[in-house]
């Protein structure tokens, strides 16, 4: 099947896996290339009512799954990375295909995918128990207890588009590293790649009740969290899906990676030239498709007008174009709806007193990096998720008051500051409510074995192999009455 995703073709045919096999007849749903602007590929559309059988194969495929040993899942996982690896640029071309994500990002992206299911192998090498110490108090006297951290049971991972293969891998590789069944539900911009994913960790040796795919709309994510039979859900997202999914999924455990509207500090102390570089490369990859993307950058006023040309020069090198042409840094945005509610937000600005120092317009679904300096503090721009090719530049004054005009934004997912001061750094990482804080980068800058993840509306939980194994596990305890290991006098 995976051969079959990535052979060249003008629509890629993208099945569902459900109850063991592979699917592709029945209603379909069409992706239209944001670049290319013709159908790229094709999946079949599921509906809510389609979700209660898949519910009762999870339910028979969990009790399959937990009697793997983890050994054997870490080398599956590993192979899985290998194949991550092998088909780079057939997958790279794909993600290009269906989403205008330039072919070195989606590149780097597969990297990421090799480098999570390794970790993900790895995790699953490590998962134990403890021998808890019962003799300690009289009562435990004489006995003794363990615990093992055993598989969950079935996982639902509904993944979002701007990073469809690593965001899968993560979820995916850890529920299985866990021992689990799970149920995907992909993003309907992403059909084929998401189907490549699966394909990848079933050719790797995955036995066929690991996994089910399914290809839909928000009504059968909805469907799938209501599943009784689903233990735990793992949704990456906007804040406003998110809350439908935690309502959807009831009593069961979440683990929500939100939105965001990173801040990044430049203080008076940095390099400019680095810092606009970085922010540059960092705020417009992906067309800014990304819950850390730099969006707002904050900039020491003494240090405010040499950043802003800095950034703007940097920008102008951005190479705009074909995501298929390995020199293109930036691409298109997921479609033309995105873009011009990106080029939208700018003008609004600009008609509140900001100024567009570049770009500012859009060609279709690709918006042209664009850097708006001078926004109010209330403007989209600055206070919504842009999740788009657009970067504000403000002034600050005093670094405690500008900690909390970051920390005002109802997101917190993650932050970056450029300074050579460890004080101003131990300061930041205290007061900044965030879930992750990069020193001398961006706030785009991620680790796939570090723990990641927000708060506030940013979510909960943290997505990285280990945490996320956690996550998908539950505690067993063992209670042996009468039989110590400790000694009973």
């Amino acid at each position: 099947m995976l051969s079959n995703l990535l052979e060249p073709t003008t629509v890629t045919t993208a099945p569902a896996l459900i109850a063991g096999a592979w699917v592709d007849d029945g209603p379909t749903l069409d992706r239209v290339g944001p670049y290319v602007r013709t159908t790229v590929s094709r999946a079949p559309a599921a509906d809510a009512a389609a979700v209660v059988p898949v519910g009762a194969y999870a339910r028979a495929a969990a009790r399959r799954m937990r009697r793997l040993a983890p050994a054997t899942r870490a080398d599956i996982l590993d192979r899985a990375a290998a194949l991550a690896i092998e088909r780079r640029d057939d997958v790279a071309r794909l993600i290009a295909r269906e989403l205008g994500k330039p072919l070195k990002d989606g590149r780097g992206e597969l990297d990421r995918v090799a480098d999570t299911l390794t970790v993900c192998a790895a995790e699953a090498r490590r998962i134990g128990g403890e021998v808890l110490p019962v003799a300690g108090w009289a009562r435990g006297v004489g006995n003794t207890a363990m615990t093992y951290r055993a598989p969950a049971g079935v996982a639902l991972a509904i993944t979002p588009f701007n990073a469809p293969a690593n965001l899968l891998a993560h979820k995916l590789g850890a529920s299985f590293a866990a021992g689990n069944t799970t149920i995907v539900k992909a993003p309907p911009q992403a059909p084929a790649t998401s189907a490549a994913v699966v394909a990848m960790l079933l050719e790797a040796g995955a036995p066929v009740e690991a996994v089910q795919l399914l290809h839909g709309g928000g009504d059968v994510g909805a469907a799938l969290c209501g599943l009784r039979e689903v233990s735990v859900v793992s949704f990456t997202g906007s804040a406003e899906t998110g809350a439908a999914v935690a309502r959807a999924a009831g009593a069961k455990r979440l683990v929500l990676e939100l939105g965001g509207n990173a801040a990044t500090v430049v203080c008076e102390d940095a390099d400019i030239g680095a810092a606009a570089g970085v922010c540059a490369r960092t705020g417009y990859s992906n067309s800014g498709q990304s819950c850390i993307s730099v969006q707002r950058i904050y900039v020491h006023r003494s240090r405010y007008d040499d950043f802003v040309d800095a950034l703007t020069a940097a920008v102008g090198t951005l190479v705009v174009g074909d995501p298929a042409d390995p020199a293109t840094d930036v691409g298109s945005m997921v479609d033309d709806a995105a873009a011009q509610r990106v080029v939208s937000w700018a003008a609004d600005a600009v008609r509140d007193g900001a100024r567009v120092t570049i770009g500012g317009d859009r060609d279709g679904a690709t918006v042209f990096p664009t850097v708006v300096v001078g926004p109010r503090p209330d403007a989209a721009v600055v206070v919504h998720e842009v999740f788009g090719a657009l970067v504000a530049v403000l002034p600050y004054d005093d670094f405690d008051d500008v900690v909390e005009v970051c920390n005002a934004s109802r997101y917190g997912l993650q932050a970056g500051l450029f300074t050579r001061d460890l004080g101003r750094v131990l300061t930041a990482w205290r007061e900044l409510e965030v879930g992750g804080l990069v020193v001398n980068g961006s706030s785009n800058f991620r680790l796939d074995h570090v723990p990641f993840g927000g708060v506030k509306d940013s979510g909960f939980g943290r997505e990285s192999p280990g945490p996320m194994v956690e996550d998908f596990t539950v505690v067993k305890t063992l209670l042996l009455r009468g039989m110590s290991i400790w000694g009973a006098e």
